[in-house]
């Protein structure tokens, strides 16, 4: 059991034995995916912040209606959009690493229109807030806001796509266009996760709702199948997030 699996076992029986609810930091997708098989002594529940995060907070609960996840999002905006650099994902996170944060004290980073949205435990946002000032060349400013619509506005996009069956390597070659040899690579190298939880069977069957998310080239909700082609293929609605 390494020190993550071992912090995870600690906060379930604290909860269990104290009866209150206990939480973790920001848990990425494999430690998720572990957690979900530990089968933790006590109910848990997971939160990022908004709608099918992919980092989130592990909460290990006695009463449910007594919940409040320790998150805050931070607001990050140019101060003068007219000179700002276009910033990545990757800019914004080396800015933070930079003031000597912690990778997991912080969630998702949703950059959307110049405009990031950052994900975080209450503890830290102060400090971040006081002390992100740059990115790259940009001087940026910092707010906490309460309401995240703009972000979960930024819905997914739906594609049809013809598959040879609902396997999740099909539908994954298919939509990311990747050769049979590439894709079976990116299952035996862990890359591959069905509803937080690693998948290392090529032939999982994929059903409606299905949340999958590639390493490396991006994550999808399986819809629908829609029809059959006279080949025998079929096509399906997937949702794709840009």
């Amino acid at each position: 059991m390494n020190s993550t699996e071992q912090h995870l076992t600690d906060l379930a029986q604290r909860a269990y034995e104290r009866n209150y609810n206990t939480y973790s930091e920001f848990l990425n997708l494999e430690e998720i995916s572990k957690l979900y098989r530990m089968k933790p002594a006590q109910s848990f529940i997971l939160f990022g912040g908004y709608e099918n995060a992919e980092r989130c907070i592990a909460c290990f609960f006695t009463d449910e209606n007594e919940i409040a996840f320790p998150i805050k999002c931070i607001k990050i905006t140019p101060s003068n959009p007219k000179f700002a650099d276009k910033l990545s994902h990757r800019d914004y996170l080396g800015s933070l690493m930079n003031l000597g944060i912690n990778r997991n004290t912080i969630g998702d980073i949703i950059v959307n229109d110049g405009t990031a949205y950052l994900f975080c435990l209450t503890g830290i946002c102060d400090y971040i807030i006081q002390n992100l000032s740059r990115i790259k060349h940009t001087t940026v400013k910092c707010e906490v806001v309460d309401s995240v619509d703009k972000i979960t506005a930024n819905e997914p996009e739906e594609i049809e796509i013809n598959v040879s069956s609902l396997r999740a390597d099909a539908v994954c070659a298919s939509l990311y266009k990747l050769s049979r040899s590439c894709i079976s690579e990116c299952f035996k190298s862990s890359k591959v996760f069905i509803n937080s939880r690693l998948c290392e069977k090529e032939s999982t069957i994929l059903k409606s709702g299905d949340r999958v998310t590639l390493r490396g080239y991006g994550k999808f909700i399986f819809d629908s199948e829609i029809r059959q082609t006279k080949r025998g293929r079929t096509v399906i609605c997937v949702k794709v997030y840009k």
